[in-house]
């Protein structure tokens, strides 16, 4: 099984720009290289941040690139969008009992499960004990099957103080909730730190990734926030019996591309015959 991660669109009105850039651009080459290669993706999955600062007409903006997309698609809140407004715009997505941007569902590598931490008003991730409740109900429900996490907000600090100071408030009773599952919890995929990134939290394996228009400067002193614009990225994640396997891919990157058994240079690899 297949499936598409990319994050933090940030996507403003029409004939707008956002320092300086129109995130449009990187969407649309975006969408065109997952429909070359990769339209047999089971799910396309955004987490957050689809807007910038959730307006209508951004939204509106945003659905009509969406929908040139060819593989079915799942979006998360991130805390630059307004629920409210995403809900008009994309009404078929599910939400749970409380209107929370929240669902389950199973596919053939396991339950996919997609969490809200939006905010109105704050940056910081939040999550308050009634979406606790509803991941410990779909957590337990999810019996033998293999568990993904899907969120916006990471649940731990990443070693980025600018970052750090605006990730998920209620990291100890998160932490809590999930611990109890975290062998059978797979992966965890997440926006917000515009960075590529990997490791593991409480063992389990996570992953995030650059954003589309604008990214965040690897500062590990500095607590003001501070960008860039380091190339945007799409992940290509494979879901194997015994392998998850999650490739970071630079879509708009233009450097040249070679056959490594003939250097288009006159170098050492041309000169030096390969036994």
């Amino acid at each position: 099984m297949k499936i598409i991660h990319f994050t933090d669109t940030h996507f403003i009105p029409e004939g707008e720009t956002l320092y300086g850039r129109d995130p449009a651009v990187a969407l649309e080459r975006c969408i065109e290289d997952i429909n070359r290669h990769h339209a047999d993706a089971v799910r396309c999955v955004i987490t957050g941040d689809l807007t910038h600062w959730g307006e209508t007409e951004a939204f509106d903006h945003l659905k009509r690139h969406l929908d040139q997309l060819k593989v079915p698609l799942r979006l998360l809140v991130g805390n630059h969008d307004n629920r409210d407004v995403f809900r008009q715009w994309f009404p078929d997505h599910p939400f749970d009992e409380n209107g929370f941007i929240q669902s389950v569902e199973d596919l053939p590598a396991g339950r996919f499960i997609y969490l809200d931490t939006n905010e109105p008003g704050h940056h910081e991730g939040w999550y308050c004990e009634a979406r606790l409740k509803w991941l410990e109900q779909q957590l337990a429900a999810a019996a033998e099957k293999e568990i993904y996490l899907f969120m916006h907000h990471p649940p731990f600090d990443i070693g980025i103080p600018a970052l750090d100071r605006i990730s998920l408030v209620q990291k100890e009773a998160f932490s809590q909730i999930v611990r109890p599952y975290r062998n059978q919890i797979r992966h965890l995929f997440f926006g917000h730190i515009h960075r590529p990134l990997s490791g593991s939290w409480l063992g389990i394996p996570m992953s995030s990734l650059r954003a589309m228009n604008h990214q965040v400067q690897l500062d590990m002193t500095d607590s003001s926030l501070k960008g860039n614009f380091e190339p945007p990225a799409y992940g290509v994640v494979l879901f194997r019996d015994d392998t998850i396997i999650v490739h970071t891919h630079d879509f708009m990157d233009t450097s040249p591309a070679f056959d490594m058994a003939r250097s288009p240079i006159d170098d050492w690899a041309v000169r030096k015959p390969h036994p």
